[in-house]
């Protein structure tokens, strides 16, 4: 669900937000309207707006970990977690994590990719939100859902700050609920 559709309708938050966006033609390949987020942490007030307007949707779910996927779900996640007072645990790439990692592989359009998370990061029964920058696909998603459901883990609900409307039956990954803050800027006719 898009924030806009939840409570947020007309909310000047969610324009700053996705003004904030930089859109960059053809990176990293043509064809691709890159979505960078870097610009929206350069902007003070758009990015303690997006991190606000997930506190204000998590503070009282009785949630304990916000997962966050590489990279750019670091961005987010942390300063989160400190806000609705939940610890933060890392989703990585292959081979980032010293120690005893659980790992779940997934398929992208060319290939596979792998998230691990270190054994014992998260309990049974303990719930989760997954945060990231962007939806597209959600294959991501989905394997972090996996991976946090093998440990035992509630994975409450999943959180972007970019999500494409018409992703793949992404309202709903994994039966769980998808929230959204912004879709793509529009640049030229083109997403």
């Amino acid at each position: 669900m898009f924030a806009a559709e939840n409570g947020l309708k007309g909310d000047p938050r969610l324009q700053a937000i996705s003004d904030a966006i930089r859109v960059v033609p053809h990176f990293p390949k043509p064809g691709i309207m890159f979505q960078d987020i870097t610009t929206l942490l350069l902007d003070h007030k758009a990015f303690k707006d997006t991190v606000d307007i997930f506190v204000d949707r998590y503070r009282d779910m009785d949630i304990s970990v916000v997962a966050g996927v590489e990279a750019r779900g670091f961005m987010f996640g942390p300063s989160i977690a400190l806000a609705i007072g939940a610890k933060f645990v890392p989703l990585r790439k292959p081979r980032k994590l010293p120690g005893e990692v659980i790992a779940e592989t997934y398929d992208l359009e060319y290939g596979s990719d792998r998230l691990e998370m270190h054994v014992g990061a998260v309990q049974p029964g303990e719930r989760v939100i997954v945060i990231d920058d962007l939806v597209a696909t959600g294959g991501t998603l989905s394997a972090a859902i996996r991976l946090l459901e093998r440990v035992g883990a509630q994975v409450v609900e999943c959180a972007c700050v970019i999500g494409l409307r018409e992703v793949k039956g992404q309202r709903r990954l994994n039966g769980k609920p998808l929230y959204i803050l912004v879709e793509p800027r529009e640049i030229d006719g083109c997403y």
